[in-house]
């Protein structure tokens, strides 16, 4: 079947099982499985497995971390080092030690019983991450400890991959001149990642950005992932890892926002395939003829997974929900075991019957942990789910204040708050702007504030005050009906180039608007008056009885402001009263 066909129908079996299984509760993850299953070659045979599929969704793995890493500045992973050593360096060896055993009872020998206990202490990357995302869970406390253990683990993957050939095939470890090669080798290329986000991925970002050109950005955004996730793989880790490494290194950058805008879609599709291709992975054969073994062996994974990481939780200091949730995210089978179990068969380690099973078991673990992870969330709905640590306080990364648009109008705002001490967000679309406002000391992130990707990478749904002041009018426009659309409960404060504009924003059901030249022809008509001679007590009152009756004027054309003639009208009634009020001195003034 062509490649484009199957396409359709993974596409299409996705858009039929994920909205079906949402409507469930039982989240997109597992919808996907479902799909993946249904129409795969042990379901309706519609669909074989494609090596090039697999390759794009294990591309959305490497999306993934590298979204996570935008939201992690080094501060903040400095602070998490304890929980990455501690938490996930216990984690595998508390794991290992009972696997080990049952393994080595279950009659393999000691060499495959230390292989298979490494492989199943594995949790799955992108199955925890996202059921913890899709729970809103990522930034509490054991969302955070569970990002750890997971981080851990795929670091724990340079060496073992490493001793693999030598468990899996007698082969020699490399001596010390060939070990110390090869590992100046990974830290070079590791250090090439750093100096190459440091010094020069900002400037080609903002290179491409100043050419206005939205679809280039957002292909330079992917070519930073695959060139990062491609050097990493050269230097012996995994590509996932490399995503993550550029994430942080691009977490302070005034394009942090763009670029998680524009790869959130992508991330969310690679996804959804590399989970439909797990699902059609799973022999449906083999969990039939042995349901009741692998049903048992899986449960009993996830339970002795489940309950060391509950354990280590607790421990840590996080309350019994969070630990509940925490653990039942990451208490299944991982990617990793995959990939062993295959070099274990290829050494000749591992019978295909056993492979097989093995491989059962690692996949229905993955397929029971989104029913579990639900099943312990709606039990402890109740219960409180956070419980927050230094680097969990609201900060920079969930501002109040998001002012978009950094020009004249918006950065005296933005001076004001940051006088203050009030932490927001400025977006601003001219890439030479962005930079002139971070040689003055203030960080600018670019963006078009009109798109609703970047609003969310923007965390607009969590701020409190939505700034608009977006010198062009079509653009203020579009990014209000967006605003306005998902994000109802935001307060907006909008900017208007004359009364016309302000009659569009109202429209919108935007009412907090300030007029461009309004405030500043206000004070110097103050000055003028006080020059005539007319005394403060006077001016104030002039200008007061103006201000009342001008909003009074805008308010009452809203309705009518399409037509000319009547706005005339109202315009002419208003300007007589102003007049007759301006022209009459009040007792007690004098000149």
């Amino acid at each position: 079947m062509p490649l484009l066909i199957q396409l359709v129908v993974l596409l299409g079996a996705a858009v039929i099982m994920v909205p079906l299984f949402r409507r469930l509760k039982l989240g997109a993850v597992l919808g996907y499985l479902a799909a993946g299953a249904i129409v795969g070659p042990w379901g309706l045979a519609v669909v074989a497995p494609v090596e090039g599929l697999s390759h794009l969704g294990e591309f959305g793995v490497v999306l993934l971390f590298f979204v996570i890493g935008l939201e992690l500045h080094p501060k903040r992973l400095w602070l998490m080092r304890r929980d990455i050593f501690g938490l996930g360096g216990g984690q595998m060896l508390l794991t290992m030690l009972p696997l080990f055993a049952a393994a080595w009872w279950a009659g393999f020998t000691s060499t495959v019983a230390v292989l298979v206990a490494v492989a199943l202490a594995f949790s799955s990357t992108a199955f925890a991450l996202q059921l913890l995302a899709e729970q809103n869970q990522l930034n509490t406390r054991h969302g955070r400890s569970a990002f750890a253990i997971l981080l851990f683990q795929d670091l724990a993957v340079i060496p073992l991959l490493a001793v693999t050939p030598v468990l899996a095939g007698g082969e020699t470890m490399p001596g010390g001149y060939q070990a110390v090669l090869l590992a100046l080798k990974s830290l070079g290329l590791v250090a090439l990642i750093v100096l190459l986000g440091r010094y020069l991925l900002r400037y080609a970002l903002r290179f491409v950005a100043g050419s206005g050109v939205t679809e280039v950005f957002t292909a330079m955004s992917l070519l930073t992932v695959a060139i990062t996730a491609m050097i990493s793989e050269a230097a012996g880790l995994s590509m996932a890892m490399g995503g993550f490494m550029a994430g942080v290194l691009l977490a302070d950058s005034e394009f942090r926002h763009a670029v998680e805008g524009d790869l959130n879609p992508f991330k969310g599709l690679l996804l959804g395939l590399f989970f439909m291709s797990v699902g059609m992975s799973v022999n449906l054969g083999l969990v039939v003829d042995q349901a009741g073994l692998i049903l048992a062996l899986s449960v009993g994974l996830i339970l002795l997974k489940g309950g060391i990481l509950m354990g280590l939780l607790r421990y840590a200091g996080i309350e019994h929900s969070g630990a509940a949730r925490g653990a039942a995210a990451l208490s299944q089978g991982g990617e990793f075991a995959f990939v062993l179990f295959g070099a274990m068969a290829a050494a000749g380690l591992l019978g295909s019957e056993r492979l097989e099973l093995l491989v059962a078991v690692v996949i229905v673990s993955m397929i029971l942990t989104p029913l579990l992870s639900a099943l312990v969330s709606r039990s402890l709905a109740r219960q409180p789910a956070t419980s927050r640590r230094d680097y969990d306080r609201p900060d920079e990364d969930e501002p109040r204040v998001i002012i978009a648009g950094f020009g004249r109008f918006g950065q005296i705002i933005a001076r004001i708050l940051r006088a203050r001490g009030i932490p927001f967000t400025a977006l601003e679309l001219n890439p030479d702007q962005v930079d002139l406002a971070k040689r003055f000391g203030t960080k600018v992130h670019y963006g078009d504030p009109t798109r609703l990707e970047l609003l969310r990478a923007a965390r607009a749904d969590r701020a409190k005050v939505f700034v608009l002041a977006v010198d062009d009018v079509d653009a203020s426009l579009k990014s209000a009906r967006v605003l306005r659309e998902y994000f109802p409960n935001l307060t907006i404060f909008a900017r208007a180039r004359n009364r016309a504009h302000a009659y569009q924003l109202m429209e919108l059901g935007i009412t907090r608007i300030y007029r461009e030249m309004y405030f500043s022809s206000i004070e110097i008509t103050r000055g003028v008056l006080r020059e005539l001679g007319y005394s403060g007590t006077q001016t104030d009152r002039m200008i007061r009885q103006f201000q009342e009756q001008d909003e009074k004027q805008l308010y009452a054309g809203f309705g009518r402001h399409h037509d000319l003639e009547k706005l005339i009208e109202l315009s002419q009634e208003t300007s007589k009263e102003l007049e007759t009020l301006l022209r009459q001195d009040l007792p007690g003034e004098k000149d």
